[in-house]
């Protein structure tokens, strides 16, 4: 008898997804984002983890909660104002036969951060899983301009939120357990208008590599994921013209920039025990550019 041998099935990551131009339609990115709605399959690698993600209403966020909750995590995520997004991520979520909650917290607020981990731990039954997502940027092409409100609340949201999400959360999470956080290129190489998010970004992988050496005696793996540039709803929120989005990501190596469900797996894989030896690592996401 002869042997079928079935081919893989491969795709060419450059044409995989929409290239530029873009538009913004009403405020929101045109062609919409692929959270992998209709493209994660799930295999089991989660099962029984209770996750709580920031920023799962869209974008990576949303993304890396689908893929979790699709992996058998129960998953509780934040959302600052978007409800909408909020109840769609969670719809998706529950679909996957596991249990969803969202929270509506002000990441910059220290006592809403503690609040929101106590809410998700009672909820879920417990908390092995910390992923931070969210964050805030406002691109300001002029140091001149960049005003001390919107500094404040860059760093706020973006840097004192994981010590305030993980030192709550660390009063929850056991050995085996692991805090995800969330970088960006930008850390290494900062555009000219994102002065403060850029900023940010570097202190997060600096608060990653230090909090796993901490927590290593604990069992507790800290890791970053380290996005390039990736078509989500915070790229016309961000920039100052709907013009700035026409052409986000031409300047990558494939021609395009990556989606939301691009950067999924790279969570799974650190919340996994696939990621059992990994610990105080960037995992860069960045469609062939270098650091």
């Amino acid at each position: 008898m002869t042997e079928t041998i079935h081919s893989p099935v491969l795709r060419d990551p450059t044409t995989l997804y929409p290239r530029p131009p873009f538009r913004v339609v009403d405020g929101r990115p045109e062609p919409a984002p692929d959270h992998g709605e209709s493209s994660y399959v799930g295999h089991g690698r989660l099962l029984g983890r209770r996750v709580l993600l920031t920023g799962g209403n869209s974008g990576i966020g949303r993304a890396a909660a689908i893929a979790m909750a699709r992996e058998g995590a129960d998953v509780a995520i934040t959302y600052h104002s978007d409800e909408e997004g909020a109840r769609g991520a969670l719809a998706t979520i529950e679909e996957a036969g596991v249990r969803g909650f969202a929270h509506q917290v002000d990441l910059a607020d220290e006592e809403a951060c503690r609040r929101v981990v106590a809410e998700a731990a009672r909820e879920l039954g417990g908390l092995d899983t910390l992923v931070m997502v969210a964050g805030y940027q406002k691109n300001v092409p002029d140091i001149l301009e960049l005003e001390t409100e919107q500094i404040e609340r860059t760093m706020r949201t973006n840097v004192f939120s994981l010590f305030w999400l993980s030192q709550a959360a660390l009063a929850h999470i056991p050995a085996g357990g692991c805090i995800i956080t969330t970088s960006s290129v930008q850390a290494t190489s900062p555009s000219a208008d994102k002065l403060d998010y850029a900023a940010t970004k570097a202190a997060i992988v600096n608060f990653t590599k230090g909090l796993a050496l901490q927590l290593a005696p604990r069992g507790i793996r800290v890791n970053s994921v380290a996005p390039g540039p990736v078509w989500t709803n915070l790229q016309p929120d961000a920039a100052g013209d709907d013009s700035e989005v026409e052409q986000f990501g031409a300047q990558a190596p494939y021609g395009r920039p990556g989606q939301p469900a691009e950067l999924a797996g790279a969570y799974v894989y650190l919340a996994s025990d696939d990621a059992s030896y990994t610990s105080g690592e960037t995992l860069h996401v960045l469609g062939g550019s270098s650091v």
